[in-house]
């Protein structure tokens, strides 16, 4: 049987088929780079929009003063003026502390909280009920309890432990106790979710061991805490940093408690000068790196790991 044989018939695979080498799509999307992607445009949109921009906003006011001369004027002034540059001690002087007690005393109290008894959700929600309360609610209920004629004053005279008012409000004091109100219950949740992120079982097996409480926490719990202190640490403080109406409401915003905050506010809204404001406001920040900075380096030389756990 004679007969014409047919042509075999190429055929080019797609560029996507994978033959010969995978296609463009396939190669990026095994970098994470496809359609899905799309859905952060809303958030790279409003992180843009309300984040990047104002900050280049003001960082190009604060090279703008009003005064004209050199573009690093207004940060020349704010750095000769000894009451505008004191702010900066006074602000740390409230927030270093207040950071460093809301973390250390979120410690205990977060391991404790680790296990089973009754009553946990009670006293879970007694000690983040502050987070409700707000800054201006907190502050007149210190004015109430800890002023000149507060329940706390009037029990001390009625005991005859003082013949004249405890001063601790309107002053550093009256700032500090509001900042630990209001930045305890953040902390303790963050230690919380840390702590149970680390496997238990490394502590029983160390227990098994020889290893006593003390030991275990030292060598075991707080290495691997250590990451979650730092960040803890770093959230609380930039939020007691930025104290504003607490250093107003129960504090002395012209003498002791006059922080920072304070200055970039009277230089934006009483005198007006908005080249000013944003000077403060950029060293402001930049005086927060250099803390968070300095944490950072403390936690990566204490330790490297990970967590491990469920965390």
């Amino acid at each position: 049987m004679t007969g014409t044989m047919p042509h075999p018939v190429e055929i080019t695979p797609p560029a996507d088929s994978g033959v010969g080498g995978p296609g463009l799509r396939h190669r990026l999307a095994e970098r994470g780079v496809d359609s899905r992607l799309l859905l952060l445009v809303p958030a790279l949109v409003f992180v843009l929009g309300l984040f990047v921009y104002p900050f280049l906003y003001g960082l190009g006011l604060s090279f703008q003063p009003t005064s004209g001369g050199s573009p690093f004027t207004e940060y020349q002034r704010f750095f000769t003026d000894p009451y505008q540059r004191d702010t900066i001690g006074k602000t740390l002087g409230l927030a270093v502390p207040v950071s460093l007690l809301n973390v250390l005393a979120s410690v205990p109290i977060a391991l404790r909280m680790r296990g089973r008894f009754r009553g946990k959700r009670l006293v879970t929600t007694l000690l983040v009920i502050p987070i409700t309360l707000g800054t201006v609610l907190a502050a007149e209920g210190l004015l109430n309890f800890l002023g000149p004629t507060g329940w706390f004053n009037r029990i001390l005279q009625g005991a005859g432990l003082t013949d004249h008012p405890v001063q601790l409000v309107n002053n550093y004091w009256g700032v500090f106790f509001s900042l630990v109100i209001t930045g305890f219950p953040f902390a303790f949740l963050l230690i919380l979710s840390y702590l149970s992120g680390i496997d238990p079982t490394l502590e029983r097996a160390a227990a098994t061991l020889g290893a006593d409480r003390w030991a275990r926490f030292r060598r075991i719990t707080l290495p691997l805490l250590a990451p979650g202190l730092a960040t803890t640490f770093c959230l609380t403080f930039v939020l007691a940093f930025s104290v504003f109406p607490s250093a107003i409401l129960v504090g002395n915003p012209s003498g002791e408690t006059r922080v920072i905050s304070i200055a970039a506010y009277q230089a934006a809204y009483e005198r007006y000068d908005y080249p000013s404001a944003s000077a403060i406001a950029m060293i402001m920040g930049a005086v927060e790196l250099v803390v968070i900075a300095v944490v950072m380096l403390w936690r990566s030389r204490l330790y490297t790991g990970s967590t491990g756990g469920k965390g």
